[in-house]
């Protein structure tokens, strides 16, 4: 699928948000999941157009490690975070070339036709730019259009439900034609708030054609750590086929059922079973009458003996042993103990929500068990309520429920039935001293 576009267009890949929604977890673009980050499969499906002049833009808490994961991309670091997306534009656009520039938020994760749709939009005479939108037929806290015909008069963000000016919601797949327009436009509306950009739009909209561009295809803003549950069942349905690598270690009783791509060293123990389709990562190890369905286990994970991992994301180097892990996404160096069980649904199969800041927000799904940070240990015969996030860093005592949110560097143990939440001054080991510690032999093939 290439694009036929006249003018030779460049995409600003928008990064620098601080993923303060995504809490507990770290830097959303940079997470791992079926094997590639959401930023690898943004620029993934942006090439599958012929897009490939591609700028990441993000700031000092992520330009690095992106540059590191696609050293081929030009990076820009923007210079004020406050400013939101006026700021990284400001930051970019002086670079940019009058070539038309196609603007992508690095949090929406689409199908690649919405990028060409996009552009076959914005190939018409004496157009302005082109926006995508989707139709939905119930609230979404973002921004609206308005338009007349197809033409966009202005962008609503986030409404009041019930005072919604329409059903068109505004994903962030912009094109403009004149990057010079667009910057004095940004360089008109003063600092105030954090929506320069669309104030900025607002003008151009009085002035210069912008089409809507309706788009029905897969969209799945990232925000919350929750918003990760979908996307992996997206992400897995592209797995069609069964790819297993050769250097993989795999027990003749061991059970491996449909699409599972098996990756480089990883070991199955006797009577495994992964049910596809499924993802595991890089050395990672399914250990003996262990379970994992339709789940994303990342690189250096041990699925312990009699662990079932049911619709999950593992990071790296997850360690677990005779526990349950349903609908649940969990992040880098993570240990649990012995019958650790994370519940993902309600007594009564009721839609599960989640804490954020003062707000309870509901995650439209009735199944999500639990979101855990980086460097967490749980110990023997912990459990957690469906919808609870762990801090980074944080240690959960034996036999300890969690029936509520933990801050990060927390220790949390039960004492008198009354649970307890203190400081942790204990650091968890490294993933690699954890490795070396607990050296896991091949399985043996009769």
């Amino acid at each position: 699928m290439a694009s036929a576009y006249h003018n030779p267009v460049k995409v600003l890949l928008l990064l620098a948000g601080r993923s303060k929604r995504f809490w507990p977890l770290h830097e959303k673009t940079l997470f791992p999941i079926c094997g590639r980050t959401l930023l690898e499969i943004q620029v993934e499906r942006l090439r599958q157009v012929g897009l490939k002049d591609i700028i990441l833009v993000g700031g000092t808490h992520n330009l690095a490690q992106a540059k590191a994961l696609l050293p081929d991309l030009p990076t820009i670091e923007q210079s004020d975070l406050s400013l939101g997306m006026r700021g990284a534009l400001l930051s970019a656009l002086p670079s940019i070339s009058r070539d038309p520039v196609l603007i992508v938020s690095g949090n929406d994760v689409i199908d690649a036709q919405g990028f060409a749709s996009v552009l076959a939009i914005g190939k018409k005479e004496k157009t302005g730019g082109a926006l995508l939108a989707r139709r939905v037929s119930s609230y979404f806290p973002g921004g609206y259009l308005t338009t007349t015909g197809d033409r966009v008069t202005s962008i609503v963000e986030k409404p009041e439900p019930g005072k919604e000016p329409g059903d068109l919601v505004n994903i962030v797949v912009h094109l403009h034609q004149s990057p010079h327009l667009l910057l004095e436009a940004l360089r008109s509306v003063g600092d105030e708030g954090d929506d320069g950009y669309e104030r900025a739009l607002a003008l151009l909209f009085k002035e210069h054609p912008y089409h809507a561009v309706p788009y029905e295809g897969f969209w799945q803003p990232i925000k919350y750590p929750w918003h990760l549950l979908p996307l992996l069942s997206h992400l897995l349905t592209e797995i069609t086929t069964p790819s297993i690598h050769r250097s993989a270690s795999i027990h003749p009783s061991a059970v491996i059922e449909g699409n599972v791509i098996i990756d480089e060293g990883v070991r199955i123990f006797p009577h495994a079973a992964i049910v596809g389709p499924c993802f595991i990562g890089k050395h990672s190890v399914v250990a003996n009458n262990a379970l994992v369905r339709q789940a994303s286990i990342g690189d250096r994970c041990v699925v312990g003996y009699s662990t079932e991992v049911k619709s999950s994301v593992l990071a790296r180097d997850v360690w677990t042993h005779m526990t349950y892990i349903g609908d649940s996404i969990v992040g880098e160096n993570v240990s649990f103990g012995a019958g650790t069980v994370l519940g993902n649904l309600r007594l009564d199969e009721g839609e599960i929500s989640s804490v954020v800041g003062e707000e309870s927000l509901l995650t439209h799904l009735r199944k999500f068990g639990a979101a855990i940070g980086d460097h967490c240990r749980l110990g023997i015969h912990v459990g957690t309520n469906p919808g609870v996030k762990i801090g980074q860093g944080s240690f959960i005592g034996s036999g300890t429920l969690v029936n509520q949110d933990i801050p990060e560097r927390s220790f949390v143990s039960v004492k008198g039935g009354v649970l307890t939440i203190r400081e942790n001054r204990s650091s968890p080991p490294t993933a690699q001293s954890r490795s070396n510690l607990h050296s896991i032999p091949k399985p043996k093939t009769p």
